[in-house]
């Protein structure tokens, strides 16, 4: 399956400039998200892991559905203030802006083997934020895993240290 085919394309959204990949057109073709969380698990196939974490807001979307079929845990990434306990948090770089997540201080147990799982990578930013909290909290990144990478923007670059994987591939303009 050609999963390209299944991501919208919307111009100078969500400012002019940006080229946005819309996922949600690939998460409601039931084969085509059948197809994206099976090629994650077959990715990961032979490693135990104990918990999926999906960053704000489809990350959400892509992370509870790889841990039911993982069975794993899963663990929210939030934007500030979203979460009700003690939190950890980290800020990065978009390339649109700045932002920074949070994560419950007590989500992620010392030796956990965590997959870090979300729709797109583009600088990399959110990726490297959220590595770095579940490694504060003393978790294992076994993977970091994207539906989408966009070229030419080097997202990978801030990953160098872990196996990051991308079920496609599309330039980051039209």
């Amino acid at each position: 399956m050609k999963l390209e085919d299944k991501i919208r394309s919307i111009p100078d959204f969500p400012k002019e400039g940006i080229l946005f990949r819309d996922v949600t057109t690939l998460f409601k073709d039931p084969d085509a998200f059948h197809y994206l969380i099976d090629l994650f698990v077959t990715t990961l196939q032979g490693e135990h892991i104990d918990v999926v974490v999906g960053p704000e807001s489809r990350g959400f979307i892509l992370g509870t559905a790889l841990a039911y079929a993982l069975h794993a845990g899963f663990v929210p990434l939030r934007k500030p203030g979203k979460l009700p306990c003690e939190v950890v948090s980290a800020s990065y770089d978009l390339e649109y802006g700045t932002d920074s997540l949070e994560m419950h201080k007590d989500a992620i147990k010392p030796g956990q083997k965590v997959v870090f799982v979300d729709d797109l990578i583009a600088t990399g930013g959110t990726a490297e934020a959220g590595c770095r909290i579940i490694e504060e909290l003393g978790g294992e990144v076994v993977s970091v895993m994207f539906g989408i990478e966009l070229e030419g923007l080097d997202g990978k670059d801030k990953l160098k240290k872990y196996n990051v994987f991308s079920a496609m591939k599309m330039p980051d303009h039209t």
